[in-house]
């Protein structure tokens, strides 16, 4: 078998290598910055695609724009009104500028999870306990501008910050118990007073009515005797009062002088 000299394998693993050195591939949500001898060229950003390095002298890190959602773990807060509070966050954040990423910060990703932290105990700390729980969607927004706001010059966008969980002291939770059920009870009585005031109008209204008319009230005297009669099966005797049966007494009068003005006649 022939025999290769040893040179040529050299050569040909030492253009292997380079091949393998400067070529690679990106996908598209990557982007490269490309040092040239320690410096950035260009514009520094290549992607995505095929990349061309020169062997030795370029070097290129790659970045992702994805959007990264991090956990702030819970931070110790004493609020305004001196209530001590853990709240724990999440932030979603991308990279919108490569190489302000890379040049202008160590670690974009570390930075933004301290700067998130220190940022959300100074903000929770400026509020107080009613406003951190009633008003939850205005502290995130005002979370995510002054972060936002300070990673503007690293090239990271933070686009939304939520308040995930708020633990409260166990005797902070008792009180807040007995003060809704004291509102519960409050709101309660106040119904049920609504309630006595509407029915007492009613009532007079009706009282107003059946003493206008007689009759009505004979005809719900009636009515309440037929409904006695029919929910009991046990004889009832119960006495009429002579007033409510005149009107009728007085229609039977009336009717008997009519007859007796048509025999006349």
């Amino acid at each position: 078998m022939p025999q290769f000299p040893i040179a040529i394998v050299i050569v040909v693993v030492f253009i292997l290598y380079i091949l393998a050195t400067s070529i690679r591939i990106l996908r598209e949500y990557e982007r490269g910055v490309i040092f040239r001898l320690g410096r950035v060229i260009g514009n520094g950003t290549k992607g995505p695609g095929l990349i061309l390095l020169f062997p030795i002298i370029d070097k290129m890190v790659k970045v992702s724009l994805r959007t990264v959602v991090m956990d702030v773990p819970p931070q110790d807060v004493i609020t305004q009104d001196n209530v001590s509070i853990k709240v724990n966050a999440v932030i979603y954040f991308r990279v919108i500028d490569p190489e302000k990423a890379i040049v202008e910060i160590e670690n974009y990703l570390v930075g933004t999870s301290q700067l998130s932290q220190t940022t959300l105990r100074s903000v929770l700390g400026q509020s107080e306990l009613d406003d951190l729980l009633s008003q939850r969607e205005k502290i995130n927004i005002k979370l995510q501008q002054i972060i936002d706001l300070q990673t503007e010059p690293w090239g990271v966008k933070v686009t939304h910050v939520e308040v995930k969980q708020i633990d409260l002291p166990q005797e902070m939770q008792r009180a807040m118990a007995k003060q809704a059920e004291a509102e519960r009870e409050r709101r309660a009585k106040v119904i049920a007073s609504e309630g006595e005031f509407q029915a007492s109008q009613r009532l007079s209204d009706a009282a107003k009515i059946l003493s206008e008319q007689p009759s009505a009230l004979t005809l719900r005297y009636l009515q309440t005797l037929r409904e006695i009669a029919t929910e009991n099966n046990s004889t009832t005797i119960f006495p009429i009062p002579i007033d409510i049966l005149k009107p009728f007494m007085k229609i039977e009068e009336d009717s008997k002088g009519t007859k007796g003005a048509v025999i006349e006649k």
